[in-house]
This record gives structure tokens, sequence and C-alpha cells, in this order.
């Protein structure tokens, strides 16, 4: 069983079916799925993007210069956590948002060593605000994040059951990777995360995770250690 893990969410994940907006059923889904996580023991760390709400490359047509609308997509991010940690801290299990970005009122800013000593007392630890700076994905601050924690595993859910060689959505004959080193994914242009947060994670000797995170105890598997999806090491 893995002690410390960062899971990364992508902002759709709280949507409605087109992945629009805070959806309530889906928000408490994905709040007992964390729970049942902390409550076996596992201390859990969590990135969760804002494409629900404001994503810069849906956005384009607005005209909004791209530094600016990257500061609304962690705006976005912050609004997913503080969603999150109202439907943890319901379940009975204490929950901290910490922000990249300077939002007081709202969730102190991120300092490494006061998260981990929030994961050492048992608490769910979201980290908001991207990295705090534009033109870096979530992707890229959940590597980020992962190092700064001393995480054993990066989690990567997603809506499908690992990684594959093309789009199994459109290419029925898709062929599922069980696993995969860093140089095969970059080789091979398999886009599960961005090229910085596989430089991160590579070079720091963090494996990454990606798995189907609707299929039944999927998260709490891959937070135990056991074989879930694809392994990217």
């Amino acid at each position: 069983m893995h002690k410390r893990v960062l899971l990364k969410l992508s902002g759709e994940v709280l949507g409605d079916k087109k992945g629009d907006g805070i959806e309530a059923k889906a928000l408490v889904q994905i709040a007992k799925e964390i729970v049942r996580v902390s409550k076996a023991g596992v201390q859990i760390a969590i990135v969760i993007g804002g494409g629900n709400i404001w994503r810069f490359r849906d956005n384009q047509a607005v005209g909004i210069e791209r530094s600016t609308s990257d500061y609304m997509g962690m705006l976005a991010t912050v609004m997913n956590s503080v969603a999150l940690q109202s439907a943890v801290e319901k379940l009975g299990v204490p929950c901290r948002v910490l922000s990249a970005i300077d939002l007081p009122k709202l969730a102190p800013t991120f300092l490494q060593r006061k998260a981990v000593r929030y994961l050492e007392k048992g608490r769910v630890v979201i980290c908001a605000g991207g990295t705090g700076n534009p033109y870096f994905t979530t992707d890229t601050a959940a590597a980020l994040r992962a190092v700064e924690l001393h995480c054993d595993r990066l989690l990567k859910a997603t809506k499908v059951d690992g990684v594959y060689d093309a789009d199994p959505e459109k290419v029925k004959s898709a062929k599922r990777y069980d696993r995969l080193t860093f140089d095969e994914a970059i080789r091979k242009e398999l886009r599960i995360m961005d090229q910085a947060a596989f430089a991160l994670c590579k070079e720091n000797g963090i494996e990454i995770q990606v798995f189907d995170m609707w299929k039944k105890d999927a998260i709490l598997r891959a937070a135990k250690g056991e074989k879930v999806g694809t392994l990217v090491s």
C-alpha cells in the first residue's frame, strides 16, 4: 500500500454530461471515493483542473489575452477545490485547500511544509490554483505537487482504462499498454500528460498510474498500489 499519493482529476469530472459546471451527484460520488482512500490509511493530496468552468483553448474566440485567460482558469480550479472540500468534509473527513494564488479569505497560500503537516495528520489536501503561473497546465501542477509532497505515485484518473496507442473511442483496434517507460511514452507521443509534467516525474522518480476513475473501486485500488490501468515509470 502506498503511504502518500497525488490524485489528478480533470475539472470535467465534476460537470454534467458535457463536462460543464458542477453537478451535485458527481461531486458527492468523487468525494466518497476520496474519503474511502483516506479512511484506508493512505495520505491523499489532490489537484483538480478547471475545464468545467474555464479553459483557454476552449475560449480563444472570446479574445481574452492568454495570461489573463490562464489566471481565470486558475480561479476555476479554486472554485472546484472548495466545492470538493465541502463535499469531503460533509462525509466526516477533514480537508484543507491550499492555493498557489493569493486568496486568503477562501484558501490559505500553498506552503510545502504546511501541506505535508496536514497530510501527516490525516487531512485530505487539495492543491488549488495550478502552479500559480500562466502557460502551465494542471498536469504540470500535479507533477510539481507530487514531487514537493514526496508522493509515492501520481494517480491520473481519466474516463478510459489506461493508455492506448490511439483514441479507443475512435479506433476499435487501439492497443492498451499495461506498462510504459517515460521514454516510450514521449517517443510515441502518447498524450497522457504534457512534456513538463513528464519531465518532472521522470527526473524525480514519480510513477504515473493512468486508469478509469469510474470503474468500481478504481481510485482506492490505485491508491493501495494494486494493478489498475497503465503504469508509466
